[in-house]
């Protein structure tokens, strides 16, 4: 039985139900998807409440596509574009070199970044390239901010704004001087030196919630169930006695009204913290791994979507620089169709944290939201500012109005567009925390009490709070599940080797 319909519980379903198990899958929301989804609005169209991306390294997260035939619905890109406030333009592309110095030429040509810049980062990455993704200095036993790194590194301002930022607060979610520097150094030796096409950027060409269509099918036509709108209320353990101790062993889930559903085997796939209210004392006691849940902190992210009249980039995507806003999707480009959108939106679940609110912005917005004006034939873009804990605070009022000034300064076609709608999805609770030290307190998926085995991407997984990280930890599950059951398998599929002179330093 699996505890949850996010990522990390659909990686762990689909993966049994290959295997032969009969799975029933519960989830508390209507639809699947956990926070890498989207709302169905009353038009019928959708919003995705927040953008996920995959990167050509995240071998699991492919791999699970697969499996779901979802495959074909992610767009791939090899080319990166970032746009500062002044109109500067850099392009991350590979050329013709063997990896690391596949993204060479591109790098000596990005204009937002000084000579002085470039040099300092060029020492990082070959701190990072000789020691085969390891530097002894970040995998210390003392853990050491990305921040703290970074300066001992002799990196300059800019470099460190203009370029580490830009990449890994969007990447982990977090800011450098939270961040774990193994985590950072993770991604740039994963992504952009190891195999010259782990960069690639892969964004969904539909809706994220389209992307699940698969799994349902995929768990179901093995034998299987997947059964939503079903929240666990508790969870009921039996006591046994294993070479004269006193041991306690997970026997059923107990749903609204005292329903019971019992099971061989039990993965909760829910956030850290559902974990521990599911959890009694003594389930808790007798697992030490689980002793420091509570210290996993969280980060949220906040993501803002804009339906302009016209047209104001052809550009499918484009990181900013020196913006409070860190990305833009132009989902009309990637959907490969305009989405008209109406003027409520209305939560899939009432009182769901991640649930999407229509938000009305003082000044000219005000006005334009209440409008489908141009909605048909316009542009809808996604902005995402990760790490926005600044934006907690604000009003999306507030918000829309901050993240309009800033579209508009770097795309000069927004200036002359009309903004006709506009909406704000704030998720306080994005993401787990990759702050220094936090392995110490994630805990495997296996656990000491039989019949228990966890999913999510704040286990044990040597990712950060990733999709591949949230399907890692899936198949981790699965595989856990099976062990216990005498029937073992792998799931887990190796990372993007190293290719070209790479392979030297691996």
């Amino acid at each position: 039985m699996v505890i949850g319909g996010g990522l990390a519980g659909l990686a762990a379903g689909v993966a049994l139900a290959d295997a032969g198990c009969r799975v029933r899958l519960f989830e508390q929301r209507p639809y699947l998807g956990g926070r890498a989804t989207s709302y169905v609005l009353p038009n019928g169209a959708h919003v995705d409440n927040c953008q996920h991306v995959t990167l050509g390294c995240c071998t699991n997260l492919e791999d699970f596509y697969r499996r779901v035939g979802a495959a074909g619905k992610i767009k791939f890109c090899d080319r990166l574009f970032f746009l500062d406030p002044q109109g500067r333009t850099g392009v991350m592309q590979a050329g013709l070199l063997p990896a690391p110095g596949h993204l060479t030429g591109s790098f000596l040509s990005f204009a937002p970044l000084s000579f002085a810049d470039k040099l300092s980062i060029a020492r990082a990455l070959a701190a990072i390239l000789f020691a085969g993704g390891k530097p002894k200095d970040a995998f210390a036993s003392e853990p050491i901010s990305m921040l703290a790194w970074l300066q001992k590194h002799k990196q300059t301002p800019r470099a460190i704004e203009r370029f580490w930022r830009v990449v890994l607060v969007s990447a982990l979610d977090e800011e450098l001087g939270r961040t774990d520097a193994h985590y950072g150094i993770d991604v740039f030796w994963k992504a952009f030196l190891k195999n010259s096409t782990g960069y690639r950027m892969g964004v969904p060409a539909v809706p994220l919630a389209d992307l699940y269509d698969g799994c349902r099918a995929s768990i179901e036509n093995k034998g299987g169930e997947v059964i939503p709108r079903s929240p666990v209320r508790s969870l009921r353990f039996e006591k046994t006695m294993v070479r004269g101790l006193e041991k306690f062993a997970l026997k059923a889930v107990i749903f609204d009204g005292g329903r019971e559903e019992s099971g061989d085997a039990f993965i909760l796939a829910v956030p850290h913290d559902r974990v521990l209210d599911l959890l009694p004392p003594e389930i808790r006691a007798a697992n030490p791994a689980l002793a420091d849940l509570e210290k996993i902190k969280v980060s949220p992210i906040t993501g803002v979507h804009f339906w302009f009249d016209g047209e104001v980039t052809q550009e499918p995507f484009i990181t900013l620089l020196d913006t409070q806003t860190q990305w833009i999707f132009n989902k009309t480009a990637l959907y490969g169709r305009p989405e008209a959108q109406p003027t409520n939106v209305i939560p899939s679940e009432p009182g769901s944290p991640a649930s999407p609110v229509l938000a009305r912005g003082s000044g000219e917005a005000t006005d334009l939201l209440l409008s489908d004006e141009g909605t048909e034939s316009g542009q809808y873009l996604q902005l995402v500012i990760s790490a926005s804990y600044d934006l907690l605070k604000k009003s999306r009022e507030e918000i829309i109005d901050l993240c309009l000034k800033e579209v508009r300064q770097v795309l000069p076609a927004a200036r002359e567009a009309k903004l006709v709608k506009a909406t704000v999805i704030k998720e306080a609770s994005a993401t787990f925390s990759p702050e220094p030290g936090v392995d110490r307190w994630r805990p495997p998926q296996a656990t000491q009490t039989p019949g228990l085995f966890l999913a999510g991407d704040w286990t044990a997984t040597g990712w950060p709070a990733t999709m591949e990280g949230a399907v890692r930890s899936g198949y981790l599950a699965a595989e856990a599940v099976l062990k216990a059951a005498g029937l073992p398998q792998k799931f887990l599929v190796p990372d993007l080797p190293a290719s070209g002179l790479s392979r030297l330093f691996d």
